[in-house]
């Protein structure tokens, strides 16, 4: 009876803890790098909107590389963004108050993944946007999305800003389909 006893323990501990094994891999990263370019302006303190060009998503060749399609996604989550200045060489992110980034898709209405308020005036060329825990999958799924920086400004910018964008989602499928 003891011996039944310890081969259900054994048993059970390795279907939870090979199960966690299976789902991460089911889990993965999808990266997106785009560049957006906020113009110089003569008006401070003033919103303003910069958008990236259309993003193509390529989920489906994303997904199959992973071992999943868009039809065994369950949750797409937003990691991490962060800007990042490519020009002009001078150029750092003092003169930003406020960001806030939307994504939108086709026949999805527009939501706000990230942002970061009262941005410090440090000479930073790199800028780590806080994010939202939403769950983007219907964004993702599409064939293509785009993304909207609304921005505040402190400061008087004199040239054009040129910043990559960098999305990092986590992606979680269902495991074998079910």
């Amino acid at each position: 009876m003891k011996h039944l006893k310890l081969t259900t323990v054994f048993i059970l501990l390795t279907i939870v803890f090979g199960c966690d094994k299976i789902d991460e891999l089911t889990q993965f990263n999808m990266v997106y790098n785009e560049q957006v370019v906020i113009k110089s302006n003569a008006v401070v303190d003033l919103p303003f909107n910069a958008f990236t060009p259309e993003i193509s998503s390529n989920s489906e060749s994303t997904f199959e590389n992973n071992n999943t399609g868009k039809n065994l996604i369950e949750y797409i989550e937003l990691k991490k963004m962060t800007l990042e200045i490519d020009g002009p060489d001078h150029g750092n992110f003092d003169f930003l108050n406020t960001i806030d980034v939307y994504i939108s898709a086709e026949d999805e209405p527009e939501v706000k993944i990230s942002w970061k308020e009262n941005i410090e005036a440090n000479g930073s060329r790199v800028l780590e946007l806080d994010t939202s825990s939403d769950d983007l999958k219907n964004y993702l799924k599409k064939d293509n999305f785009t993304l909207r920086l609304a921005t505040v400004t402190d400061e008087l910018i004199t040239a054009d800003h040129h910043i990559n964008v960098r999305s990092e989602f986590f992606v979680d499928a269902k495991i074998l389909g079910l």
